[in-house]
């Protein structure tokens, strides 16, 4: 078999020649290739400059939604959103900071972006179960012991706390008790039991008072009292004393902290 001629050895070199990747692709395939990225690359600035350059993305209205107490513009100005910034960059985790920090009664908030123009802020104001007194001036307190407003007026519905354990002249177990524990955790205590009370008694309750740890009471708006005890066994102590009433409607004083030995006293 005759052996290649020059011009036929000259054209496989001239062929092999070049990069690697020219030689695997071929010349057309590498001119697609590189206008397919150098659209991706200019589709990515156009939308890099939409988000962050363009006046079509800009936030142009902060709405409110969830107020009980608070005002809309008490949690826009507390927000604090940067109106005019691109919506992208708005720091919806520092807004919720703003909020909980400046605005305590908030429990919880949710700060989402309303395209193309808005932000949105859902606010859950938290609801008093307790109040403390302050002077002339009554302080707020959840169900999770959180202290977090002070208001003029007391609340109807809402029971007054006396920490009976912090008086001077307490003594005895109430004293040992606010040692022991902190009253911290006795208002927790209380705010546990308030949140068992059966919703008929909670309405006629006017105050619940603390002497210790297991010493917790309730005082109704008609004068009658029940002793609750701890604040364990919560939902047990609802059913008898609902079911202790009812037997006993003329008794001024009911004990149900032991649960499965109540008593009913008065008349």
């Amino acid at each position: 078999m005759a052996g290649s001629t020059t011009a036929e050895r000259g054209a496989r070199q001239e062929e092999s020649s070049g990069p690697p990747l020219v030689r695997r692709l071929g010349p057309r395939r590498l001119r697609m290739i590189i206008i397919l990225v150098l659209a991706v690359v200019v589709l990515g600035a156009g939308v890099v400059w939409v988000l962050y350059g363009s006046p079509w993305t800009r936030v142009e209205r902060v709405s409110v939604s969830g107020t009980d107490v608070l005002t809309p513009d008490q949690v826009r100005e507390a927000a604090a959103v940067p109106v005019g910034s691109p919506l992208i960059s708005v720091d919806t985790g520092a807004i919720e900071t703003r909020l909980r920090v400046n605005l305590p009664r908030i429990d919880e908030v949710d700060v989402v972006r309303s395209w193309p123009h808005g932000i949105g802020l859902k606010v859950t104001e938290r609801q008093p179960v307790l109040l403390v007194r302050k002077g002339s001036n009554f302080v707020e307190v959840d169900e999770e012991g959180v202290r977090f407003a002070t208001i003029s007026e007391a609340l109807k519905n809402v029971p007054l706390l006396e920490m009976a354990a912090s008086a001077p002249d307490s003594g005895g177990s109430g004293a040992a008790s606010l040692r022991r524990f902190g009253e911290d955790r006795l208002v927790r205590e209380a705010v546990k039991a308030a949140g068992d009370i059966p919703a008929a008694v909670a309405r006629r309750t006017r105050a619940l008072k603390v002497r210790s740890y297991d010493d917790i009471s309730l005082e109704l708006t008609d004068g009658r009292t029940v002793a609750w005890g701890s604040a364990e066994k919560g939902a047990l102590k609802a059913r008898t004393l609902t079911a202790l009433m009812k037997a006993s409607p003329a008794a001024r004083h009911f004990d149900v902290s032991a649960p499965t030995a109540p008593a009913s006293a008065g008349s």
